[in-house]
């Protein structure tokens, strides 16, 4: 269920939007003052705050709005507002907010617009970490270790490693490799991928269990912690 606060100080347009956000299923609070407004909007948890650009009170939306954004606050917020130059939906926008509706406007077309803001909202984050077994390599910081034991990789081996990672348990070819980790769009008939690889797994591999760098014969490599579902391993 979508949680929604909607910060308007007339009461026929909130509850308007309200009572088309409750048929959808959504828990709806509304908000009549920028002084309530903003205690609420920094107080809880909210997945889109609709927000009316002029308010009678001290705090006017894009008060309000820059204080979200000053205290870290990146909550979606969708701006109403019956001035409609461009100059003020400009503002509205470096101010902070995420879109700009102005009025009159259509419900269907609140509710497009807030759909919208929810999946921008949900992308996943940046994978920042990826796990195999006790194998763990983080890649903010560019670093590997296994069972708690820091790998030292140069940074070629820790490219290769993290391809190898991002397609854990699948088998990736010579071409993948060669492309994605060297850069190259040919060949160039080297064993430069077969000595990457030793150097690889004599620091992955050796002194733990189990071997986690798998060989499949005229194929490729994989990193799996499951070999047995890979054709020829070695």
């Amino acid at each position: 269920m979508y949680r929604y606060l909607i910060i308007e100080d007339d009461s026929l347009n909130a509850n308007y939007i309200a009572d088309g956000l409750r048929e959808q299923g959504a828990q709806v609070t509304v908000c009549g003052d920028g002084v309530q407004g903003i205690a609420l909007a920094v107080g809880e948890l909210w997945d889109v705050i609709i927000l009316d650009r002029m308010l009678p009170d001290e705090f006017d939306g894009l008060q309000i709005l820059q204080t979200l954004r000053a205290i870290g606050k990146t909550t979606p917020v969708l701006v109403l507002s019956a001035l409609s130059a461009t100059d003020e939906r400009v503002r509205g926008l470096k101010a902070g907010c995420d879109d700009y509706l102005t009025k009159p406007f259509a419900f269907s077309e609140l509710s497009a617009r807030l759909e919208a803001l929810m999946r921008r909202a949900q992308v996943p984050a940046p994978v920042r970490e990826m796990k195999l077994a006790d194998l763990r390599i983080n890649l903010m910081t560019r670093s590997a270790e296994r069972a708690g034991v820091p790998l030292a990789l140069q940074p070629r081996e820790f490219r290769l490693l993290a391809f190898l990672m991002q397609h854990a348990h699948q088998i990736v070819t010579r071409t993948m490799l060669l492309e994605s980790v060297w850069d190259y769009r040919f060949d160039p008939q080297t064993n430069v991928i077969d000595v990457h690889i030793s150097r690889l797994r004599s620091k992955v591999d050796k002194g733990f269990e189990p071997a986690l760098i798998h060989t499949v014969r005229g194929v490729g490599y994989s990193l799996t912690d499951a070999p047995e579902r890979l054709p020829q391993s070695s």
